[in-house]
């Protein structure tokens, strides 16, 4: 039995703190953080290891709030514990520029593991957090010593992030993959925004788990922090099956409120917050911290430190019998990658007409030897999108057809260290993982995104299967990375961008052949756009184009260029790239004096305008795709060299005299 009058003023110190931020800020969620506390309090003294002087140890367990709205908890396990979080900055809480906003941010706040903003994102975090590990411990770990990688993934999470269906993915994948070290603590108030739960969320959680392949434990009163611990440490016995443990909790805990969907989402107010004072008898000056709680935590400190001591000790045991080993494992943890990898790419060669998808997963299966980091799959489309890695044994992650819980798991082992995760589907799949991709954006996250069969050229599948909208919808997202490769060499240059930048990236893969062109220049696509074919002189007209249709726009230039109309062909894989270039650079490419700009790409216009100006014209598409052969619906929609040649020749007649240069340009 532990020093229970301590262990109480301990969890109450975290209720009140959350309590009064909230009070404070006139904003927030009280409701979670008075009901979850004990558990949050349990695992974060008595089973975490957790070093607050170094919050980036690499053995450390890692801890998720799914339910991210209850962040005012966290902090105030942070503040104890002693990750630098401030008084101050508490009575900040949710306020411009503090280190405690309303729900976690990755790399904003020390000690928080990833951003848990939209219900079950987190959880699914979490599977990847925990994929992360047991991959790491099966390169690694020698059966002689202590295992070198040896660390669980906790989660507490909520009624709402088991009601979100990505939720349900991530478990079905977790349970099938015997994630053992993966344990979640479910805080089970019985109360959503809008009343009970039971109007909506009937299911029978232990038998869906339990489908699920994972061990269910309850713990019936939330209070119980010696139950609560007794829980955890059966989950730990498990080695072969994610744990969640079902904690009874009362939702706004000691507060009037208690047990109403009203005090979930909004401060108590100060007649309720003086009531609920009453109840944990606490003193009336708000964020109050006892001093025994205070000296308690401190010691915990030193137990994190000496934690990770041991640990060091250890990898320097290991690399006195692998010295060779340990470098390597360093080198992973640390994102040092081999320089052969680079030399390597540059050597694939393509001929005749490669499929920019095909290209990509030559590029895939010649990095996955020379990166023991690069690691990947795809949802249930792996020799479709080309993900596959041939002949190496694990290197390849079946996610099944879950492509929502296959992007925040991604995420999970980005955020974990060691990886450079990718993941791979139908870029009109896309949809289904736009939050996963956001949020590997928010947190600039080195992810990539492999989307194939890019267009109508899918062909007789139709529109339902045929991107259009996908394109400009993903470069609208801010730190995205967007780039469409035109042929298998400019592939081969995207994938050296990906491998070098370290953020988040959507690669945008045709489905049908394409010609490897003499012109394209994968050196180049660095920049975001450059010339690929140019004239004598001054450019009448641009020709700007981006992936499959690139070759199109190289065929109607030559034929501008016979009827004496001098024109230039740009090819822009990636507009992100290309805004971040020098304005002197982006004036050669696109001199701001040219008005004549046609753009051509087989999606939607949306954002174009920024390229091709007010003067300009753009070959894109404006509706659903059809069903028909992939060359049919191409030319259905206006992809032919005559077609473009038409439109070149129509701007150039509309846009004959002097013509004001927009300031923008």
């Amino acid at each position: 039995m532990k020093n229970d009058t301590l262990d109480r003023l301990s969890v109450n110190t975290v209720r009140m703190l959350a309590a009064d931020m909230v009070e404070r800020a006139k904003s927030g969620h009280p409701g979670m953080p008075m009901g979850a506390s004990p558990m949050a309090y349990v695992l974060w003294t008595r089973i975490m290891r957790h070093n607050p002087a170094d919050p980036t140890w690499f053995n450390r367990d890692r801890f998720i709030l799914s339910s991210g709205h209850a962040s005012s908890m966290l902090y105030a396990l942070l503040h104890l514990s002693g990750y630098g979080l401030t008084l101050e900055e508490l009575k900040n809480f949710r306020q411009l520029g503090s280190r405690t906003p309303g729900h976690p941010e990755f790399g904003m706040t020390p000690g928080v593991e990833t951003t848990t903003g939209l219900l079950g994102q987190g959880f699914a975090n979490g599977v990847g957090m925990a994929l992360a590990e047991r991959s790491l411990a099966e390169s690694f770990n020698h059966g002689e010593f202590l295992p070198l990688v040896d660390h669980y993934t906790y989660v507490i999470c909520s009624d709402g992030d088991l009601m979100e269906g990505i939720s349900s993915e991530a478990s079905s994948l977790a349970g099938h993959l015997c994630l053992g070290k993966l344990i979640y603590l479910y805080d089970s108030n019985g109360v959503s925004i809008d009343g009970p739960t039971g109007q909506t969320f009937t299911e029978d959680v232990v038998a869906h788990f339990e489908a699920c392949e994972w061990q269910v434990l309850k713990v019936d009163d939330g209070e119980d922090l010696d139950a609560i611990e007794a829980a955890i440490r059966l989950a730990q016995g498990d080695a072969e099956r994610p744990s969640l443990i079902i904690v009874s909790t009362v939702i706004g805990h000691g507060t009037p409120l208690a047990g109403s969907p009203d005090v979930h989402g909004a401060p108590l107010g100060a007649d309720a917050l003086a009531k609920t004072r009453q109840h944990y008898d606490w003193p009336a000056e708000p964020f109050h911290v006892p001093e025994q709680v205070r000296n308690h935590f401190a010691r915990l400190l030193q137990i994190g430190q000496e934690a990770q001591e041991e640990w060091e000790a250890l990898v320097e045991a290991y690399r006195s019998r692998y010295p060779e080993e340990i470098k390597r494992f360093e080198r992973q943890i640390g994102g040092i990658l081999p320089d052969v990898w680079e030399k390597k790419l540059q050597e694939l060669t393509f001929k005749g007409q490669v499929a920019t998808r095909k290209a990509s997963g030559d590029c895939i299966n010649t990095l996955a030897p020379l990166l023991p980091c690069f690691h990947g799959g795809s949802a249930d489309l792996g020799a479709s999108v080309n993900t596959l890695v041939k002949g190496e044994k694990g290197r390849n992650i079946h996610f099944g057809v879950r492509e929502h819980a296959m992007g925040a798991i991604v995420n999970g082992m980005a955020l974990h260290g060691g990886w450079i995760p990718y993941c791979g589907t139908f870029l009109v799949f896309s949809d289904y993982m736009r939050p996963a991709v956001r949020m590997s954006a928010l947190m600039r996250l080195h992810v990539i995104y492999v989307f194939s069969h890019d267009s109508v050229a899918v062909g007789e599948d139709g529109p339902t299967h045929q991107p259009v909208e996908h394109i400009a919808s993903l470069r609208l997202i801010p730190k995205l990375t967007v780039l469409r490769p035109a042929d298998a060499r400019e592939t081969v240059g995207a994938w050296r961008v990906i491998i070098k930048n370290k953020r988040p990236v959507a690669l945008i893969l045709s489905r049908q052949g394409l010609p490897v062109l003499e012109e394209t220049q994968p050196d180049l696509i660095h920049r975001g756009a450059y010339v690929l074919a140019d004239c004598d002189g001054t450019p009448e007209i641009l020709l700007i184009s981006t992936g499959g249709e690139v070759y199109l726009a190289l065929k109607a230039q030559k034929e501008l260029l016979k009827q004496g109309i001098a024109a230039r062909v740009i090819s822009m894989p990636s507009w992100e790239l290309f805004a971040e270039q020098p304005d002197d650079y982006r004036n050669q490419v696109l001199p701001p004096t040219i008005v004549n700009r046609l753009a051509i790409e087989a999606g939607a216009s949306f954002g174009w305008r920024r390229w091709v100006g007010p003067y300009g014209d753009m070959i894109c598409i404006e509706q659903f795709g059809i069903s028909a052969p992939c060359d049919k619906a191409l030319v259905h929609f206006g992809f032919t060299v005559d077609n473009i040649l038409q439109r070149a020749r129509d701007l150039l007649q509309r846009n004959r005299g002097p013509f004001p240069i927009p300031a923008w340009l």
